[in-house]
């Protein structure tokens, strides 16, 4: 009888040792549980305070702007002159329009059409040369694709056109299309990739070509996904300074030629902020740019992320 007796109270012990560590275990992983969610909730509590720190500092100081002259002044005239307190940013907003709008229009045709070759037409080996190519062109610092510009660019195009110095508009948006063209190729890429293999077997089950499957199918499916990527790009193409500032001449007027000197509201902060004293118009003008360029970055954001919760829920 003690043999079976000894057998039990060894299994007890033995049962009561895993116990504790069974217990010791869930202690542990319920401690990193809790530093983990309190860690997640401080990091989002101080992206938030910095984000709005960002806001409220350079909103007030773009506010007292409108003390000195009204909006319509500053929104509305094309007279840039700070040394006789003209400080009209119509022109910049015009040339900052007009700079995006040109960088999407030959950027995204080229984009997607990348995409379109990735994801549908091109061989795998092919595939897997181009793709690390383009997330290797997206990491590179805008300051070498601006000196590319400067350096190459520029003289290309003065030898084209005959102009005199080749700045403006044009080599800006060339420039800057190199640049968002990775971002946007590599999004619609992914958007393409995402549209379910079944839309294509019944397309080609009706006798449709691969171009029509391509045209009528697959990019209608994929078309939030691409519009996302064309905003992601609008938006870096929107902020872009150093590069734009190397490029475009930096001169304050508005473009009337793709060729003109000229300058827009990124690269009219960066030349004159380190220029102006911090309590004075001139400086209140510049954060007003900052302020609305940050808004506009906000606007197309949320567009994305409206986009982006359709694309979820359809």
């Amino acid at each position: 009888m003690g043999a079976p007796v000894h057998s039990l109270t060894a299994q007890t012990q033995k049962s009561l040792e895993e116990v504790k560590v069974d217990t010791r275990r869930h202690k542990r992983h319920l401690l990193g549980n809790t530093i983990s969610r309190y860690y997640f909730l401080f990091s989002i509590l101080a992206l938030c305070l910095v984000l709005g720190l960002v806001i409220v500092f350079i909103g007030k100081t773009a506010l007292l702007l409108f003390g000195s002259i009204s909006p319509q002044d500053f929104f509305f005239s094309f007279n840039w002159t700070p040394e006789e307190d003209a400080f009209g940013a119509a022109a910049f907003i015009v040339n900052t329009l007009s700079l995006t709008a040109l960088t999407l229009v030959i950027a995204v045709p080229i984009s997607v059409g990348m995409a379109v070759l990735c994801a549908e037409i091109a061989p795998k080996w092919l595939t897997s040369f181009i793709r690390p190519v383009l997330d290797l062109l997206v990491g590179i610092p805008s300051i070498v694709y601006g000196y590319l510009g400067l350096t190459v660019l520029l003289p290309f195009l003065r030898r084209v056109s005959g102009e005199g110095l080749g700045d403006g508009l044009l080599a800006a948006a060339l420039v800057l299309a190199l640049m968002v063209l990775p971002t946007i190729c590599r999004i619609s890429d992914d958007a393409i990739v995402s549209v379910p293999r079944k839309y294509r077997d019944a397309a080609y089950a009706l006798g449709s070509t691969r171009l029509q499957v391509i045209m009528r199918v697959v990019l209608p499916a994929a078309s939030r996904g691409i519009i996302s990527a064309v905003i992601l790009g609008m938006t870096r193409a929107i902020g872009e300074t150093m590069a734009v500032v190397m490029v475009i001449g930096n001169t304050p007027q508005l473009a009337k030629t793709l060729f003109t000197p000229t300058s827009v509201l990124t690269s009219n902060i960066v030349m004159q902020i380190s220029n102006v004293e911090f309590e004075s118009t001139w400086n209140y003008s510049l954060h007003m740019m900052a302020f609305l360029l940050l808004l506009i970055s906000f606007v197309l954001i949320l567009i994305i992320r409206v986009l982006g919760r359709k694309r979820r829920d359809a």
